[in-house]
């Protein structure tokens, strides 16, 4: 068992945020629901921590519930993923937040 949950639960999280497109966000409770955990968004965060370098999981997509970029442990990676999600066209405004009525991903159940 990993930090938070098991392998198992951070694959299924890993499937949802595959599936989030290109030029889109989803925020952290949105992916834990979809996942088949309601109201474990610190699951997701957990999981996407756990990823080893290099993964192809885009993990820039999922935001906190703001429309903001989460705090991290390590100085810089904010920034990087406000640069990552500007490549696919998320644009954020002056404070930082990204606009969840215009970038949130819409998805249907799989």
């Amino acid at each position: 068992m990993t930090r938070g949950g098991s392998k198992s639960s951070y694959a299924g999280i890993y499937v949802v945020v595959k599936r989030i497109p290109r030029g889109r966000v989803a925020t952290y409770g949105q992916v834990a629901r979809l996942a088949g955990f309601p109201r474990h968004a610190r699951l997701v965060g957990y999981a996407l921590h756990a990823l080893p370098h290099g993964s192809r999981v885009p993990w820039q997509r999922v935001i906190n519930a703001r429309g903001q970029v989460s705090p991290r442990a390590l100085p810089g990676w904010e920034g990087l993923q406000l640069r990552l999600l500007e490549r696919e066209g998320v644009r954020c405004d002056r404070r930082g937040w990204i606009p969840l009525t215009r970038y949130q991903w819409k998805a249907r159940r799989a």
